[in-house]
């Protein structure tokens, strides 16, 4: 399950889920924003304001409920929370990707034991949490903490300017063998 940034279900974050797929993975790809994309993360996160951060999370929690429990939850940025929170509260989760920072695991209770995670964020980015990530992944023995060299937020997104080529091939290639890994 992939969960797309703020600045919604972009040809980017597509792209992404092709190249997951490509790899032999199946990936469910909701839209959490009823259609709509937008320019900047500025227009995304006020739309984000007025549906609500749990409005979010809750349609993530919907996308899900008639899919196994055994999923590999991944968000990108805002898509983060809906996965988290499901990794850490849906009974059966595999492991999850975050994808351009994370919470803290007290924010659902607690990081659940035996699964695994991988967390990615530029170790410059303003909203990439880059401490929060890096007391997560010290704090539990399973998720990996990977930094890339900037400040760019959406850096695996192909179809926005914060994209960072080859950070973004490093990612792919550590998410391929995270989930090749788990499968």
């Amino acid at each position: 399950m992939l969960f797309h940034h703020a600045q919604g279900l972009t040809s980017g974050c597509r792209a992404f889920a092709s190249e997951l797929q490509a790899a032999g993975h199946v990936v469910h790809l909701p839209d959490l924003m009823d259609g709509k994309t937008f320019a900047t993360l500025d227009e995304g996160m006020a739309y984000v304001r007025e549906l609500s951060f749990d409005a979010v999370i809750e349609r993530g929690e919907r996308a899900v409920a008639d899919l196994p429990n055994a999923l590999v939850y991944a968000g990108m940025s805002l898509g983060l929370m809906p996965a988290q929170k499901l990794a850490q509260t849906r009974p059966g989760a595999r492991g999850a990707l975050l994808l351009h920072g994370c919470l803290p695991p007290s924010e659902f209770g607690g990081w659940p034991a035996g699964v695994s995670a991988q967390i990615h964020t530029m170790d410059a980015d303003e909203y990439g949490d880059v401490d929060v990530a890096r007391e997560f992944a010290a704090s539990v023995a399973d998720v990996e903490l990977f930094e890339y060299p900037g400040d760019r937020h959406l850096f695996t997104d192909p179809s926005l300017d914060d994209y960072d080529e080859p950070a973004a091939s490093q990612v792919r290639d550590r998410a391929l063998a995270f989930l090749s890994g788990i499968a």
